[in-house]
């Protein structure tokens, strides 16, 4: 292959694996932005059996093509005292199951379902004004282009099949297969995501140029990379939280060392899992999964335990830094600079209410007076902040301000107003509901605690979405965000019509717990309305909002 073919080759082969990495983060993208509340409650409700908890994890990494997503996901559930550590190692483990099944579902080739895909996708991207169904469009233009990606590496790779520097190369990785796993971990790392580490792998195998036995060890090896992918995502999360993730690198990356060892030892392993080297490469991947999954899930509890007994909290003992000030003296003199200490001022606000959202709702079912009290100190710093903020933002005013610095002055003192009203919801409303239950001696019904818990998942996954749009500052994250206030009030409107009809059946917790129900309900909402101010300051500067509403 001549230096001009091969940067041709290098260059068709680049752009098809962007294609591909691209294309399953916009499958991924469309499930999130369209039913992310829909997988976090199915999540939350898989708690009930370790077969229930594996069979929601294969389906929630199914739609969103990614097992890490469904990682990160349980993690938040575990902080939060959602999930046990058991429960959630169960759903990681379905949802590799569920990671290798899309890899084989994408893998069909038929000729009419690029084109197909591509014609429903764009007609409901750009003709349906219903959210949800313009995320369904997103996720059927990106599987239309996932198969293209793979027509793309299929057409890219076919001259390698003739030229023997590339047959030399890939024939090494068949013998040293130590390097060939360690290229798959690596790759799979560098794109974070297993998926297209494997579907790339699978079809240059199923070309004839990449070995069979090569092909299986990058494939366990984008196993390892993939487990690994998790482990550093949830490297911030609480210990207990990180138990199942630690526990699946060890069971997913032990594993597959473990296999790559017996194909290394016994190649012939592999004839077994289909009749062409693309299948056997595939199955393997899959099968590798199952067996997993089934080995482990008796034994998740016994794994999370030992795990939490050779972890320990790393925090420095006896050493307690205030978290200090973003809003640095200095830059007063310089407005702009001034208004961004600000903005960074907010975010750890908005941090530290996400917290405190977070360690309100378990309240309800158990009292604890230490937790309540770190509730309410954290109210009180964000009164002081608060305090602060308005205080600054006065201070740079002062130094005379231009229209369009004055009005991000002013959507800044808005947001920390807003913030501050969160607060309140949480500690003066919230706090004081579980209080009054834990003294009462009253809990909610089966179905209104259920219908609290799924109302407070939608309500913090807005909260961590606009602390994401009070980052990057990105339109259509700001316009899902504002979206989302709507919903949030009809589901609000709906879950107090069923309490009601509840009080009707005459259920005793119902009753007992009526105005509790409903006044959460109504803090937690207003939680989401102070949040989704984040984002009518974007949206009014990119015009896609009205006086009112949105566009």
């Amino acid at each position: 292959m001549n230096e001009p073919h091969l940067i041709g080759f290098l260059l068709n082969i680049a752009g098809a694996a962007a294609l591909l990495i691209w294309a399953v983060r916009l499958v991924r993208t469309g499930v999130e932005r369209g039913f992310a509340n829909q997988l976090r409650t199915w999540l939350r409700h898989s708690a009930s059996n370790r077969l229930l908890a594996a069979g929601s994890g294969l389906g929630a990494a199914v739609f969103l093509q990614s097992s890490t997503a469904v990682a990160v996901l349980a993690s938040n559930f575990v902080a939060k005292g959602g999930l046990s550590a058991a429960t959630a190692l169960a759903i990681l483990l379905g949802a590799d199951v569920g990671s290798a099944l899309v890899s084989q579902l994408l893998l069909v080739r038929q000729s009419f379902f690029i084109p197909l895909l591509l014609l429903l996708g764009v007609s409901l991207f750009l003709r349906s004004s219903n959210d949800s169904l313009r995320q369904v469009g997103r996720i059927l233009i990106g599987l239309a282009l996932i198969f293209v990606s793979l027509d793309m590496i299929r057409a890219a790779t076919g001259p390698m099949v003739e030229n023997p520097g590339t047959l030399m190369v890939m024939e090494y990785l068949g013998r040293d297969l130590l390097t060939a796993f360690v290229i798959g971990a690596a790759f799979a790392w560098i794109v974070h995501s297993s998926v297209a580490a494997v579907l790339l792998f699978v079809t240059l195998v199923g070309q004839g140029i990449l070995p069979t036995t090569a092909a299986a060890a990058m494939i366990l090896g984008a196993n390892l990379g993939g487990a690994c992918i998790a482990y550093v995502l949830t490297l911030s999360a609480p210990a207990a939280a990180r138990h199942m993730v630690v526990g699946n690198l060890v069971l997913r990356g032990g594993g597959a060392l473990i296999a790559s060892v017996l194909i290394a030892v016994q190649p012939a392993l592999l004839s077994y899992l289909g009749a062409d080297p693309a299948r056997q490469a595939i199955n393997l991947h899959l099968a590798f999964n199952i067996v997993i999954a089934v080995l482990a899930l008796p034994f998740v509890g016994s794994i999370t335990r030992m795990i939490a007994a050779v972890m320990t909290d790393k925090s420095p003992v006896g050493l307690n830094l205030e978290a200090a000030s973003a809003l640095d003296p200095a830059a007063l003199s310089r407005p702009s600079r001034g208004l961004d200490c600000a903005a960074r001022e907010l975010l750890d606000m908005g941090q530290r209410i996400e917290k405190m959202l977070i360690a309100v709702e378990p309240l309800y079912d158990n009292w604890n007076s230490l937790e309540a009290q770190a509730i309410e100190e954290q109210d009180r710093i964000i009164k002081k902040m608060h305090l602060e903020v308005k205080l600054y933002l006065a201070k740079i005013a002062q130094q005379g301000l231009n229209e369009e610095l004055s009005r991000r002055s002013m959507d800044l003192a808005s947001i920390s107003t807003s913030l501050d009203a969160a607060s309140d919801a949480i500690s003066r409303v919230m706090l004081e509901l579980t209080q009054r239950m834990h003294a009462q001696g009253v809990s909610f019904s089966p179905k209104g605690r259920e219908e609290i818990g799924d109302f407070a998942d939608r309500v913090l996954g807005n909260v961590q979405l606009a602390l994401n749009v009070m980052m990057n500052q990105n339109p259509a994250e700001a316009r899902e965000l504002v979206a989302a206030k709507e919903k949030v009030r009809r589901v609000e409107q709906k879950l107090q019509r069923h309490h009601l009809e509840r009080l009707r059946e005459g259920l005793v917790e119902s009753i007992e717990t009526s105005n509790i129900h409903q006044e959460t309900l109504r803090a937690l909402k207003q939680i989401n309305t102070s949040f989704s101010m984040v984002g009518y300051p974007i949206l009014a500067k990119s015009g896609d909002l009205l006086k009112s509403r949105l566009t």
